[in-house]
């Protein structure tokens, strides 16, 4: 019997051979992969845990709740760590400066040793930050996107406030009712279903908030009148549809689009509301609140600036061509002015008050024209001082006011062709 089975095994050992062969090689492949996964697991948790072990907490504030220095003592870290890591954050940015509402964030590891401060101020960001036991420090720019932006709607009441409840930004109304400063006035020539139209670029960051908006074009069409009126930014100034600079001689009001009204016209019998006696009113007054900001009508030389009577603070302005223009019942004067100092159209001359003989706060304001008071809201010669759109620059001015018309246009659309509750629409172009 054992001669037959060895016979037998002899015939077929080549088979058995290599039967056994693939076995124990299947065996050797199972056991390795599973040696490896197990591995790679035990590897892969050891990292997660030193992870979790290097995780370095980060802990913000405002400068209001807490100063810098108490921040990092706070921390854990020693008196002489503290005044190092502030005197680095010193030579980059001022820290006697910080603003209340300047946040900043600490971060410090579990053995108390320093990592990075980084204080937001604005939008820059100043750091310092332990590198290799070397404390290193920088300022870095927050991301500032653009987008193109619309907005239309209809006058109710007052153009700013009819904006303003729409949630345009107080700056881009000023700067809506500034590109028309010398054809229109707002407060004057407003009525209710006058229609508006605006595109501009608005300046955001990555979390939305908006750091700017510069008006790009503007629309504006008389209820009664039927009249469009055109504004396009170009080369650092507003034009028309024709090409011509919206700027003339003299500003539209003497106080900035900020709902004023006139409370007493140009007149040779106006009853004097103190006096009670009819004298000549040769002025116009503007009832405003007390600080409002007064400009200059038109670029000239201040021959005056001080009290005066019952004009009580007092500023008058020598302009070109034989004009004179007085500021009466003024609060106080702007910055630089006094006597023989030159201004600029638009600067700031003074602001509402109530000196001298007056009722309330207001600017009593008077023009002379060669000596003579004339009604600054008839004068029909308001000397254009109007340039056009350079030839060179005439094709690329063309090109994007046909692309600002059409923007405007189609915001104009969005919003005139809903139904009277949905009176306004705003869209990002």
């Amino acid at each position: 019997m054992r001669k037959k089975i060895l016979a037998l095994f002899q015939r077929h050992y080549r088979r058995y051979h290599d039967i056994l062969f693939y076995v124990l090689t299947l065996c050797v492949i199972v056991v390795s992969t599973y040696a490896a996964i197990q591995i790679s697991r035990a590897k892969d948790a050891q990292e997660r845990e030193n992870l979790q072990e290097r995780e370095i907490p980060v802990v913000e504030y405002t400068v209001k709740e807490k100063p810098v220095y108490v921040a990092l003592q706070e921390a854990g870290l020693d008196n002489q760590t503290v005044a190092q890591i502030v005197s680095k954050l010193g030579s980059v940015v001022d820290t006697r400066k910080l603003q209340k509402g300047d946040t900043f964030s600490i971060s410090v590891d579990s053995d108390k040793h320093f990592i990075m401060l980084l204080l937001t101020q604005g939008f820059k960001r100043y750091y310092v930050a332990n590198v290799e036991g070397a404390l290193v420090a920088g300022v870095s720019d927050v991301e500032i996107k653009t987008r193109v932006k619309t907005a239309a709607g209809k006058v109710e009441g007052a153009l700013f406030n009819s904006m303003l409840a729409k949630g345009l930004q107080v700056p881009l109304i000023l700067d809506f009712t500034d590109a028309f400063s010398w054809t229109i006035d707002f407060n004057t020539d407003t009525r209710n279903g006058d229609e508006y139209a605006a595109l501009w670029e608005e300046h955001y960051t990555v979390t939305g908030e908006i750091t700017g908006q510069d008006l790009l074009a503007a629309s504006y069409k008389g209820a009664e009148t039927g009249v469009t009126t055109n504004a396009f930014y170009f080369e650092d100034d507003f034009y028309d549809e024709t090409g011509k600079m919206s700027k003339k001689m003299f500003l539209k009001s003497p106080i900035s689009f900020r709902n004023y009204r006139i409370s007493s016209r140009f007149s040779y019998g106006r009853m004097h509301p103190i006096l009670k006696i009819r004298r000549p009113h040769l002025g116009i007054d503007y009832a405003a609140p007390a600080g409002t900001p007064v400009q200059a009508v038109a670029d000239g030389t201040v021959r005056y600036a001080g009290r005066k009577g019952g004009y009580g603070n007092y500023v008058e302005i020598r302009h070109a061509n034989g004009y004179t223009t007085m500021y009466g019942h003024l609060k106080s004067y702007g910055k630089g002015i006094k006597s023989g100092a030159k201004v600029k159209q638009g600067q700031t001359v003074g602001y509402v008050g109530s000196t001298g003989l007056s009722t309330g706060p207001h600017l009593d304001f008077r023009i002379k024209e060669k000596n003579k008071f004339v009604d600054f809201l008839k004068m029909k010669n308001r000397n254009s001082a109007v340039r056009d759109v350079p030839k060179d620059k005439r094709k690329e001015f063309e090109e994007l006011k046909v692309l600002y018309l059409k923007e405007l246009d189609a915001a104009k659309k969005a919003a005139f062709e809903k139904k009277p509750a949905a009176s306004e629409e705003s869209n990002e172009a």
